[in-house]
């Protein structure tokens, strides 16, 4: 697979991936409706909810890593009703249209936020949490990420092309960004901004998308993305005794480890996290 298409590239994962596939050697094509800032790749402004325009843009690829999305916060039922419509109208047109064309792999964006986040009304079965803890969506965006885990199951079914979810914690990608997470260690609501203290730089967020394109994977997997701690200075089992003091901890949970897992993610696709904020915050 040489030739990737990756849809939202000129975003902050985007970019960070499409540097990354210039890095080792691939052809990258940037599909977004934001202009790019990157000369070395082609750009193409298409709008993803058109389905024959997502195909055109597909035509001739190896393969896809659709990272474009609308994020936008569900302040109220036309935002969150735009959001979900959208972003599952995109990625239908996505995977129907690389498994139709053939393409060999779907890398594709989902989220953390499909385990329950902000966390009002959804508990935490146990921790560390992997990706087989309930799904549990509790926002527009939410469920459009667990429906389209749902979808690329059956998507990889009908046509045996792999299809890779990633769910993607908070990304930060400059320090600006890790400064605020520094802003979070003071806030008990930490965790229902990013979720279960969880984030992942943008670098790493790049490294998964290469190595999700090489690994030996068939049918379609879903993995947990982000760095092997917290954002907190507080141990973790003492941050989910405080909040969610009803979870089952696992022995496996280390002082200050993620609550939520990247084993299989370590395991399968060998991904490492290279970056952490002991770099970058005293």
């Amino acid at each position: 697979m040489k030739k990737i298409v990756v849809t939202g590239g000129s975003g902050r994962v985007g970019r960070a991936v499409i540097h990354e596939l210039l890095e080792h050697g691939y052809e990258v094509l940037n599909v977004d409706v934001r202009p790019s800032d990157n000369e070395q790749v082609e750009f193409r402004n298409v709008d993803l909810t058109d389905y024959g325009a997502a195909f055109v843009v597909l035509h001739g690829a190896d393969a896809v890593i659709h990272m474009a999305a609308n994020a936008s916060p569900d302040t109220n039922l036309q935002t969150g009703a735009a959001t979900f419509h959208q972003n599952m109208t995109s990625t239908y047109n996505i995977f129907n249209a690389a498994t139709a064309l053939g393409l060999q792999r779907v890398v594709w964006a989902s989220s953390i936020t499909v385990s329950g986040y902000p966390y009002d009304h959804t508990p935490i079965a146990y921790a560390p949490l992997d990706e087989d803890h309930p799904v549990a969506p509790e926002s527009s965006y939410a469920l459009s990420k667990a429906m389209g885990e749902e979808a690329a199951k059956h998507f990889a079914r009908w046509s045996g092309v792999p299809f890779i979810g990633l769910r993607y914690a908070l990304v930060v990608a400059d320090d600006a960004a890790y400064q605020f997470l520094k802003t979070l260690r003071e806030r008990e609501d930490a965790y229902k901004i990013a979720a279960l203290w969880a984030y992942v730089d943008a670098r790493d967020t790049a490294q998964i998308c290469r190595l999700s394109l090489e690994a030996n994977i068939q049918g379609a997997e879903v993995f947990n993305v982000g760095a092997s701690e917290t954002i907190m200075k507080i141990p973790t089992r003492d941050l989910m005794a405080k909040t969610f003091p009803e979870a089952k901890i696992r022995e496996n949970l280390g002082d200050f480890e993620s609550v939520f897992s990247i084993e299989k993610a370590r395991r399968m696709l060998g991904y490492a996290p290279k970056y952490s904020w002991h770099q970058y915050i005293p």
